[in-house]
């Protein structure tokens, strides 16, 4: 039901910042819990974090706990991850990812996007 695109990844230093953007463009975006995943080189896709339907509840892996925060705008249906104090091992392809259940599971969410590449150079 749910068309997802990622934006915003590029290259960026150790330490540095970086937004992504997850545009949706079904009519069903506000009933979803969104979440974050990542797949770095040689690694499986990995849980990073999920926000609820209303925004009020948030989760985070804790390899990203407080540098890392989601964030959404029901109203222009786009979720974001705003990543701060980035590190090497950050570096992956980003997904988000919609689901009907505030989960970590990859199987539990219904729609992906394409992913967006974010290289930390140290």
């Amino acid at each position: 039901q749910e068309q997802l695109v990622e934006s915003g990844g590029g290259l960026v230093q150790a330490g540095g910042s970086l937004r992504l953007s997850c545009a949706a463009s079904g009519r069903a975006f506000s009933r979803y819990v969104m979440g974050w995943f990542r797949q770095g080189p040689g690694k499986e896709r990995e849980f990073v974090g999920r926000i609820s339907w209303d925004g009020v509840r948030t989760y985070y892996a804790d390899s990203v706990k407080g540098r890392f925060t989601i964030s959404r705008d029901n109203a222009k249906k786009t979720v974001y991850l705003q990543m701060d104090s980035l590190k090497p091992d950050d570096t992956a392809v980003y997904y988000c990812g919609a689901s009907g259940r505030e989960t970590t599971l990859n199987h539990d969410y219904s729609y992906w996007g394409q992913g967006t590449r974010v290289t930390v150079s140290s």
